[in-house]
């Protein structure tokens, strides 16, 4: 412990055999009380770890009594002489195993009721809505602390790093304008200027940007964001990035330190093994080819094929339709596949419809190198064995087709990949595969609003060689994005940046934007880039994802201390909640009855 209090003298964590005979002060909580009939045990708890008390009437009558008093999660303070515990009673599983506090006084700090769920065992299975609600009490179970701390550490590891580079951190206002830039802002009503709003952060992507006009020119912040929008595992109403920005650089500069810090995290904060480094590059293209996704579980194999060009051949009248729709044919092979009985294929073909798909093709390579496959049916042999080499297929493989558009094709296979290689167990919870994705599209067109709009964001630089394809050909234009992935999960995403203001004015133009919507939402941005804005670039990381990653869990919200539920709510503080009206008239506001019913609360 680094400094002794008025209630301690060590924690409960860092006394061992060095310690013996030494009079000390513990205070914390009651994990588990014993009784042998004589002597009481009890375990004594709080965030450093756990050390055993014995309680002995013949050594203190006074603190057996109160010993016999305690019950689970009374806040206790105690004091003692540590000794060896007896030969064959040490616990080799704690740091404190060896020793013992013979009780000399206990006083009883606080009382405590008998708590909604169990604090001292993480085996018991607790209904998430009830750890929310007492989300105090979950804090206090060892992996929930556990998680808290090491994400304590990664910020920290983070911060270190940087600040050894020459970063500033540098804070930005959490009270903004509201600008367009891909997810429904949060919204804020000012009281002093009637039916006007501030909007919290969805970034700090222009600030940062203006950091480096301004010269600051090495710039991070564990950045608090703000984004109204559907949640998910992975996702919260109010999320936390490392965001960085850096000035004269290429992407190169930005993606080496990114990789190099990331390699040194999980080093220094874990146990896991780097699948790969450097990391490697894959294209856009070649990520939506291979893997369906641009977030691909590199832990294994299992690439997509697409087969078009062989499913145009014959009369499969699924592959035919398909295609004739623009759409494409692709497939998934599966090892070892051509043995999953029928209840298997079909929970296998079940899956794929939840996710979209009409249904899947199969083909089976029997162990004596016969095809089992409604597709021998429409294609001649030749045609159906070119499908089988295209996968590189093998006696006792399945093979598995979905034909739709690309959006749903992809997205089925990249989602059944990942399900076929948790069924297959080729994914490694100890490996961490990291890869870039590079060279994306600068824009898209989205065919509801009849408009190009921004792969990512409107600030992202693009190749010089390019630029002249503006005016012509805007979706060929690559644009100077770079993601990173981890374990299939985008944990960072950042470009080299936009800084010329007639460049920047001609993308949000491409985007239909008119040039009051451009000045009105990002006049102040343009304007300073006219007085001198240096070449940059930065990226933002996912702090939760990443501490998710490294934690071994499956929801962000395992590694978050006062997290929302999936509908957004805060069950802890009940929050949203209604305000009175005196609140909602200081700042000019009036609730309109509801046309559509609300969603439902947990």
């Amino acid at each position: 412990m680094a400094f002794e209090v008025h209630f301690r003298s060590a924690t409960c964590g860092e006394l061992t055999a060095k310690d013996i005979d030494r009079e000390v002060t513990l205070s914390g909580w009651v994990n588990r009380r014993r009784d042998h009939g004589g002597l009481i045990f009890l375990d004594l708890r709080d965030r450093y770890g756990l050390t055993q008390v014995i309680c002995d009437p013949e050594r203190s009558r006074e603190a057996h009594q109160i010993a016999s008093e305690v019950r689970s999660e009374y806040v206790v303070q105690v004091k003692g002489l540590v000794k060896h515990r007896l030969p064959g009673t040490e616990n080799t599983q704690l740091p404190t195993g060896e020793i013992e506090i013979v009780a000399q006084s206990i006083e009883i700090l606080n009382y405590s009721r008998t708590t909604p769920f169990p604090i001292n065992s993480d085996a018991i299975q607790v209904d998430e809505p009830l750890r929310l609600k007492y989300r105090y009490l979950d804090l206090r179970r060892p992996h929930m602390r556990d998680n808290i701390i090491l994400r304590h550490r990664i910020v920290k590891e983070m911060r270190d790093y940087l600040d050894e580079r020459g970063f500033l951190e540098i804070e930005t206002p959490i009270l903004m304008k509201s600008t367009p830039e891909g997810a429904r802002d949060y919204l804020v009503p000012s009281r002093l200027y009637e039916g006007e709003f501030y909007a919290l952060p969805q970034s700090p992507q222009q600030l940062k940007q203006l950091l480096m006009v301004a010269g600051l020119d090495r710039y991070f912040q564990i950045a608090r964001c703000f984004r109204d929008e559907d949640q998910r595992a992975d996702r919260q109403p109010e999320f936390t990035q490392l965001d960085v920005e850096m000035a004269f650089v290429s992407e190169e500069d930005v993606m080496g330190l990114i990789e190099d810090m990331l390699i040194k995290l999980i080093e220094k904060t874990t146990k896991k093994r780097i699948k790969q480094r450097p990391f490697p590059h894959l294209s856009f293209k070649e990520a939506m080819d291979r893997y369906g996704t641009d977030h691909p579980d590199l832990r294994f194999d299992l690439p997509l094929v697409e087969i078009s060009d062989l499913a145009a051949a014959g009369t499969f009248g699924v592959f035919k339709s398909a295609l004739s729709a623009s759409g494409m044919v692709k497939g998934l092979k599966v090892p070892g596949g051509a043995s999953y009985t029928r209840k298997e294929v079909d929970e296998i073909t079940e899956f794929a419809r939840t996710l979209g798909a009409k249904g899947l093709v199969q083909l089976a390579i029997q162990e004596g190198g016969t095809i089992k496959s409604p597709l021998t049916k429409f294609m001649a042999p030749e045609e159906v064995q070119a499908i089988v080499e295209r996968l590189e297929g093998q006696p006792g493989d399945l093979l598995l087709f979905v034909a739709d558009s690309a959006k749903v094709a992809n997205d089925v296979l990249f989602r059944l990949r990942v399900k076929m290689a948790e069924r297959l167990k080729q994914i490694d919870p100890e490996e961490m595969a990291l890869c870039w994705v590079v060279d994306f599209p600068l824009f898209h067109y989205d065919e509801d609003l009849q408009r190009y709009d921004a792969e990512h964001n409107p600030f992202s630089g693009m190749d010089e060689a390019h630029i002249e394809r503006l005016d012509s050909n805007p979706l060929d234009i690559r644009a100077k994005q770079y993601d990173i992935i981890c374990n299939g999960f985008e944990v960072g995403g950042g470009s080299v940046r936009i800084n010329v203001a007639e460049l920047q004015r001609k993308v949000f133009s491409l985007m239909k934007m008119s040039d009051e919507q451009i000045q009105e939402q990002f006049g102040h941005m343009l304007e300073a880039f006219e007085y001198g804005a240096p070449p940059h670039g930065g990226i933002a990381l996912g702090v939760d994802r990443l501490v998710m990653l490294f934690a071994d869990e499956d929801n962000i919200r395992e590694v978050i201390a006062f997290p929302k539920t999936q509908s957004a709510q805060d069950l802890l503080m009940g929050a949203p909640a209604l305000v009175d009206d005196k609140q909602l008239n200081e700042l000019h506001l009036q609730v309109r009855p509801q046309a559509q019913p609300k969603g439902e609360r947990v």
